[in-house]
């Protein structure tokens, strides 16, 4: 709930411009504890004061003389103890204010809320998480998050793989920040379609272990590096399972980093893959024009549309005899993202080391930077029709 200001607010879980360490403002030293312990889980050590900096010429945690960046209007995020909210009620109005508290059933809780114009009051322990997501976001200076794409086959050999590739490097080639995600263990792995199996870097089972927030830095600097982008594959061991935590962790880190992020989803959904879909943006569904592909590809949608916010698309080639382009969404149920046609010559290159969508003049190419234009061209990072 929003307890005061003018205007709109970062809020929780959108960040505050400027990165840095927060201010803590408390008198109670079980609360600042707590507080201390929540900024230690987020990587980040706050700035103490008893009052407000400027007012009361107290130093940085708790010395004399206030450290840089720990002033009121300068710090990135300010967490006020309930105990000391009187202190802040002259202080100027700003955002990433927070009053922190333990009495949930406190009635003037909200009134003190006001009055310093915090945004919101957040409750220990219930708010201990969204409480770190929030200190981390400032720690990492996080801006707008990825457009988050995912790719899907219909059915088997649909080019799902292909297209996740070519999206990802085409956008990286375009100057977008961006990684490739491959979520399908069974498949033959993004970092050999890449031509990178051998690079030094983690892959998926090195973070299925993972619980809770991932650095999004942290994941970023620990990939391969490929084609300037970095991906997420899998190693040649037997594991094929990363727990749904763990994904959901991973993918959100990702996606905090921004840029783009491209998924080369499997075709069974699992909790797993559930936990990806939730945080997609978009879903392409690659299918051929032909009635059997588009039958096994409706059993596919099904799944998808559990989890899915948005799902389209993209027909690859023309079948002899086959449906169109628009018949194919039609039966489907789905807006049509676009078709590619079948590119002469692609399985030849990609098999002596060039990545699908290298080819700049190639169908494969061309679809993926049109999809980009719409897409990232979009204020709201929605991909048009």
């Amino acid at each position: 709930m929003v307890a005061g200001g003018d205007g709109p607010h970062p809020g929780i879980g959108v960040p505050v411009p400027g990165g840095g360490r927060p201010l803590i403002i408390t008198e109670d030293p079980l609360l600042l504890d707590d507080l201390l312990r929540l900024c230690a889980a987020a990587g980040v050590e706050p700035h103490v004061h008893h009052a407000v900096p400027e007012q009361s010429g107290a130093g940085g945690d708790g010395g004399g003389g206030s450290a840089p960046g720990a002033g009121w209007e300068s710090a990135p995020l300010i967490l006020v103890g309930d105990d000391a909210a009187r202190h802040a009620r002259g202080a100027p109005r700003r955002d990433g204010v927070f009053l922190v508290g333990r009495d949930l059933d406190d009635p003037h809780v909200w009134q003190r809320a006001l009055e310093i114009g915090a945004e919101e009051v957040l409750t220990l322990p219930d708010a201990e998480s969204r409480l770190v997501d929030r200190i981390a976001d400032v720690v990492e200076g996080a801006g707008m998050p990825a457009l988050a794409v995912g790719v899907i086959g219909g059915s088997g050999g649909a080019g799902a793989s292909t297209l996740a590739c070519a999206l990802a490097l085409r956008a990286a080639r375009a100057g977008e920040r961006t990684i490739l995600i491959d979520g399908d263990p069974l498949g033959g792995g993004m970092d050999v379609l890449l031509g990178g199996e051998a690079a030094e870097g983690l892959r998926w089972p090195d973070f299925a272990g993972s619980r809770g927030r991932v650095g999004a830095g942290a994941l970023a600097e620990s990939l391969p590096e490929l084609h300037a982008l970095r991906v997420l594959s899998w190693d040649r061991g037997d594991r094929v399972v990363v727990p749904p935590a763990a994904m959901r962790s991973v993918v959100a880190a990702a996606r905090r980093r921004g840029g783009v992020v491209v998924v080369d989803l499997p075709r069974r959904v699992d909790e797993a893959v559930a936990e990806v879909l939730a945080q997609l943006d978009l879903v392409l569904m690659v299918v051929h024009g032909e009635l059997r592909a588009v039958a096994a590809a409706g059993r596919v949608a099904a799944g998808v549309r559990m989890a899915a916010r948005d799902v389209r698309v993209v027909v690859r080639g023309r079948v002899p005899g086959g449906l169109d382009a628009e018949a194919v969404a039609a039966l489907l149920g789905a807006p049509l993202a676009g078709e590619v046609p079948v590119e002469v010559g692609l399985p030849g290159r990609v098999a002596e080391g060039e990545p699908p969508g290298s080819h700049g003049r190639g169908p494969l190419a061309r679809f993926c930077d049109g999809f980009w234009q719409r897409a990232l061209g979009s204020a709201q990072g929605v991909v048009t029709a």
